[in-house]
């Protein structure tokens, strides 16, 4: 992490960019210490774009076109984000999959939000899979990034109920509420030592009747 002040974060983003305006509103409050100094998405239209902009935050679009290889594009993709010389990169709603070397190229750094209680339900699609198989209790969990899919080491989990009568919308919806409280705190936790991530280890642990659920 940087020495010299809170951890900057890039965060790649596809869609409208909740999670990241979750993140960004608690690094404003002071309840996340952490600096976003950069948000890339594979999206030209992605909303993310445009609420990093309206706050002064660089961005980048870095499409894939076709006929590049998932590892050339996520080769580019690797070389954009080291330009931020970033300590954390952030995915909040980032909806590709990226290549082993791109992992290795932030070893322990890539932080993922997943709208499950992983392991189960990895991958897309998680609230739709948890209606389908008729769970009563979902969520939502921030994790480590490697090489597998949604298998990372586990930061912290929050646990929403399945409703009677919930679809994968009106779950997904309910879920995203907690994303946006769990993430800001997960990496708040990294930005000020309360949560070590080489290994992986709780140092100080949230409390009280708001408390996430963090493993280990």
């Amino acid at each position: 992490m940087s020495e010299a002040g809170p951890p900057r974060v890039v965060v790649l983003a596809s869609g409208s960019g909740t999670n990241f305006g979750a993140l960004r509103s608690a690094i404003e409050a002071d309840r996340c210490h952490a600096r976003i100094v950069g948000l890339v998405s594979d999206r030209k239209k992605a909303g993310a774009l445009q609420r990093a902009a309206r706050h002064g935050i660089p961005t980048a679009v870095l499409p894939k076109p076709k006929g590049e290889t998932r590892d050339e594009w996520s080769a580019r993709l690797a070389e954009r984000v080291r330009s931020y010389a970033p300590d954390l990169v952030v995915l909040a709603g980032f909806m590709r999959v990226l290549s082993p070397a791109f992992v290795d190229a932030f070893p322990g750094r890539v932080v993922n939000v997943h709208p499950s209680l992983l392991p189960a339900f990895p991958g897309i699609d998680a609230p739709a899979q948890a209606v389908a198989a008729g769970v009563r209790l979902s969520g939502c969990t921030v994790h480590l990034v490697d090489h597998g899919v949604d298998t990372g080491a586990i930061l912290a989990q929050a646990a929403v109920p399945v409703l009677e009568g919930d679809d994968a919308a009106s779950l997904h919806q309910r879920i995203q509420v907690q994303e946006h409280h769990l993430l800001p705190r997960v990496i708040d936790a990294i930005g000020r030592g309360h949560l070590a991530l080489d290994p992986v280890r709780w140092l100080r642990t949230a409390t009280g009747p708001d408390a996430v659920l963090v493993a280990p």
